[in-house]
């Protein structure tokens, strides 16, 4: 798994047909995306239940490119072994989730795998300024972590933007994730996002049968944010 700051689309299945789990991977990466977002949710962090390890692995042969697993869980720790050894590129944990959160990516490294950090709306970014060389990725939350298909919060562009000037020439990937949509995709990325987690954005109108549109919307997405980096 390369470092470039080029726009990448994540889709994430909690918008997919979760009858068809494998079907649905296959059909966006075949429509274009460039990793498959995993949400995985504990009913006590967050006010949901999505997925676990056994879900991460049953998916992972269906994937071809980068499977990004996202804990909204707490405790955290106890379960990055479980992720790693079900595939997991990127295991993204968030600085809320626990009091010794660089000692959770001291862990996601020791097994291998990519480092995320992820910050809720109304986090700061105090703490990341001294985690920054222990992370390959930070994701800002445009939304309230917890369901799909809220409104985009405006207020995270300029945490975006501070964050990218923190970040200066390290190797670290800005991830969005909540309420990106071909509207607020291109205020991320002129913003310093390169990795764009969409939901419903990129399921709505299609399905397995006819997955035509998670292209369409998957292109919309893309071109919207690269035209912002050009005009920028």
């Amino acid at each position: 798994m390369s470092f470039d700051r080029r726009i990448k689309i994540a889709p994430s299945i909690l918008s997919a047909d979760f009858a068809n789990f494998g079907a649905e991977c296959q059909a966006i990466e075949a429509q274009g995306c460039d990793w498959v977002h995993v949400d995985v949710m504990d009913g006590h962090f967050v006010p949901n239940l999505t997925f676990g390890p056994a879900t991460c692995a049953a998916i992972r042969p269906h994937i071809k490119g980068v499977m990004d697993v996202h804990l909204m869980i707490s405790p955290v720790d106890a379960y990055i072994d479980a992720f790693a050894a079900a595939g997991a590129d990127v295991i993204t944990a968030h600085v809320e989730a626990g009091p010794h959160v660089h000692r959770t990516l001291q862990a996601i490294r020791g097994a291998g795998k990519k480092a995320g950090l992820a910050l809720n709306p109304g986090t700061g970014l105090d703490t990341v300024d001294y985690l920054l060389d222990m992370v390959d990725l930070v994701c800002v939350m445009t939304v309230n972590p917890g369901f799909g298909g809220q409104k985009f919060i405006e207020s995270q562009i300029d945490k975006v933007r501070r964050l990218r000037a923190m970040i200066g020439d390290r190797p670290v990937h800005i991830e969005i994730d909540g309420g990106v949509t071909p509207i607020t995709a291109p205020l991320v990325a002129a913003a310093g996002a390169d990795v764009l987690v969409a939901g419903s954005a990129v399921f709505k109108g299609g399905s397995v049968s006819n997955p035509a549109p998670y292209g369409e919307n998957i292109r919309a997405i893309r071109t919207a944010a690269e035209a912002a980096l050009k005009a920028a």
